[in-house]
């Protein structure tokens, strides 16, 4: 529905009215989701056929398209290079201006166009069949130049558009972008491709910090690290755990590590002892305290000091001594919490 307002005169201008936005949305999202279920169930071994050719690929997977088509293809071509599927995107109409010079023969190329008609494509593809690269192509019309062209031809085709004008690319790029995350999906999978090689593809984001970033990147070493000697007073080990910020301090026996002194056994030796001014920190310390090496992930030293409620944590090295000391605000800092 619109509803209209008088401006000069007896002239009337529609006025849009979103009363009718819940249907629509609906109507869109039913028919794009009916789109890609009728695709579940039309793929056949020539999807096989080209993750065959993926996983067979020597260089780089480049994925084409132009328009809408070209919209998909860059988004497909960063999921695959994110995925463990070398890729990268080439507009269709620069591709026809210089960049073909991007693909070899080592290469496999992905054109996307609903058509199958694209121009640009269609003037590209020859030479890319002279250099003798793979072509898969997704079309919605199996019978088109560029499917008969192709090496794999991917249906992608649709009954209707979301479009009530049946105009606007709508289900069929959601169709294409489908099928270009099963093709991604199916490589990830057949290549045993885990949560670590996913995160040196994102080491900016937080799973990458979460599974790159070791206790060495993080922990404080040297003079950051509080230390007391064994034989040190309460007051001196007081003033290190002030002067480090850490809330504790190391006890070494010459370079051994013997103890922890925190601000919690300080409480508790004061509730035990009192008058705590002539004792010595080895009579309120933690002995054999916890420890975690330094090749260990920031995200598991984390684990061990949320399940034992510590905000401090000691890193010792293969042999026993004493290389760094981890907080909790170091791993808030690194972004690893």
């Amino acid at each position: 529905m619109t509803a209209s307002l008088p401006t000069t005169g007896t002239a009337r201008v529609p006025v849009p009215n979103a009363a009718d936005a819940l249907p629509s949305a609906r109507r869109t999202l039913t028919i794009e989701a009916q789109a890609l279920v009728t695709l579940a169930e039309r793929l056949d071994a020539r999807f096989e056929a080209a993750v065959e050719i993926l996983l067979a690929c020597r260089g780089r997977v480049v994925v084409s398209g132009i328009g809408k088509s070209g919209h998909i293809a860059r988004k497909i071509a960063a999921t695959l290079a994110s995925t463990g599927t070398p890729a990268f995107f080439v507009h269709a109409a620069e591709a026809v201006h210089g960049d073909l010079g991007m693909i070899t023969s080592d290469d496999v190329m992905l054109a996307i166009s609903y058509s199958g008609t694209t121009a640009e494509l269609l003037t590209i593809v020859p030479a890319v069949k002279r250099m003798d690269a793979k072509l898969i192509s997704i079309t919605g019309n199996p019978h088109s130049e560029l499917a008969k062209l192709s090496d794999v031809h991917l249906n992608g085709g649709v009954d209707i558009e979301a479009c009530p004008l049946n105009l606007a690319p709508t289900a069929s790029t959601t169709a294409a972008l489908g099928l270009g995350d099963a093709l991604a999906v199916a490589c990830l999978e057949a290549r045993g491709f885990g949560p670590e090689d996913f995160a040196r593809s994102h080491p900016g984001g937080a799973l990458g910090r979460r599974l790159l970033t070791h206790v060495r990147d993080v922990m404080r070493t040297g003079d950051a690290i509080p230390v007391v000697s064994v034989d040190a007073s309460i007051t001196e080990a007081l003033i290190e755990i002030t002067r480090k910020g850490m809330g504790m301090t190391a006890v070494l026996d010459g370079s051994e590590l013997v103890g922890i002194f925190t601000d919690g056994d300080l409480r508790r030796l004061i509730e035990r002892e009192g008058d705590i001014r002539s004792l010595k920190v080895a009579s309120g310390m933690t002995r054999s305290p916890r420890h975690v090496g330094p090749d260990a992930l920031a995200v598991e030293a984390a684990a061990q000091m949320d399940e034992n409620r510590k905000n401090q944590l000691l890193v010792l090295d293969d042999t026993g001594r004493l290389v760094g000391a981890l907080h909790t605000h170091d791993l808030m800092a690194a972004k690893v919490l």
